[in-house]
């Protein structure tokens, strides 16, 4: 039955590519440009937020903000094509090796900074969405032709079950390791520093991210447009609602068979071709872009030659912290400094390091 639903997932994601690959011509190429320009300067601006608060984590350290808008970049862009949120580690380990001084369990926290705002965004959004009628109510989620989302609503109780397990362990390993815990949940009340200070949280964040949730509202009626659906206040809230969900379920790149699969019934009434084009063309525009953008960062300011070996060097990296051996490709130079690492351009991965 597994396989039968996967099957189905593909072969729906795969027909809605072929119709908009045969509807290419229909496409506003103008709208879909103006679109991504407003959706990069959406991920900005939200770099800058995230900058805002490690500055408050780090007040005494000297750090670029064009390096941590190209962590944030590289990790969106990897998302958008590798399922499983691996950009968040590139994201982690980019931003760490940025920060003289840093530490993982700090910069880690600050991602949730931006948390807070999106969330409260995001439940506005959906309680929006579940009351306008087209949107699926989350039972009916296990009707949808995503193997991922339908599996998890038609397991409901496995999936509570896998959760409260996962947060038993966790308590469990925080009273084996109560002295190591006091260090590092030091380290993560740092990373939160920002949310301490209200007027400068509202200044710095919340004020940077309210931006971004424009830009970003800009860049998805654009795209509505460019795909012929069309570009309204509701149609917009309602993407927003589907990337909601869709970010809930990272198995795919992107959220995208979720977001297909929802893309589609939502916009059933402007017709199965031009529902089935959008659902996919969007998501194909912004992972072109992103990743395009995102390797650009690696690569042009970080001195990597691919996302492959930004993972290799992360993990280097965290092995390293925590006192284990180096891997292989490693070994061959002591390094007292795990912070500034970065392969040199053109030489031996491993083969030196730069510091930033």
């Amino acid at each position: 039955m597994a396989s039968t639903s996967i099957g189905q997932s593909v072969s729906s994601f795969l027909h809605a590519a072929g119709q908009f690959f045969s509807d290419l011509a229909a496409v506003r190429w103008p709208a879909l440009a103006l679109g991504l320009l407003f959706f990069g300067l959406n991920l900005t601006i939200r770099s800058r937020a995230f900058f805002n608060s490690l500055r408050a984590a780090y007040p005494a350290a000297s750090f670029q903000w064009r390096r941590v808008w190209g962590a944030y970049f590289a990790a969106v862009g990897f998302n958008n094509v590798v399922p499983a949120r691996g950009g968040d580690v590139i994201k982690l380990f980019l931003t760490r090796s940025s920060i003289p001084g840093s530490r993982y369990p700090t910069v880690a926290a600050a991602f949730f900074v931006e948390s807070v705002f999106d969330f409260c965004a995001g439940v506005l959004v959906l309680v929006f969405a579940f009351t306008q009628g087209v949107f699926p109510k989350p039972p009916d989620f296990s009707k949808l032709s995503s193997f991922d989302i339908s599996y998890l609503a038609s397991n409901f109780h496995l999936a509570l079950f896998a959760v409260t397990l996962l947060g038993v362990a966790a308590v469990a390993a925080f009273a084996l390791l109560a002295e190591r815990a006091k260090a590092f949940w030091a380290r993560v009340r740092q990373g939160l520093t920002i949310l301490g200070d209200r007027p400068r949280y509202l200044r710095e964040v919340a004020a940077l991210q309210a931006l971004a949730w424009a830009c970003r509202f800009a860049a998805f009626w654009l795209l509505l447009d460019a795909f012929r659906v069309g570009g309204s206040v509701e149609n917009v809230l309602l993407v927003f609602a589907v990337g909601q969900v869709a970010g809930a379920v990272p198995f795919t790149p992107g959220g995208a068979g979720v977001q297909q699969a929802l893309l589609v019934k939502v916009f059933a009434g402007s017709g199965a071709a031009v529902a089935a084009a959008y659902s996919v063309g969007q998501q194909i525009a912004i992972a072109a872009f992103t990743a395009t953008v995102g390797l650009g960062a690696v690569v042009l300011i970080f001195r990597f030659r691919s996302f492959r070996e930004v993972l290799q060097a992360g993990r280097a990296s965290r092995a390293a912290e925590r006192g284990e051996p180096l891997p292989p490709a490693y070994e061959e130079e002591p390094l007292d400094d795990w912070a500034g690492f970065a392969p040199q351009p053109g030489g031996a991965r491993g083969a030196g390091r730069a510091r930033y």
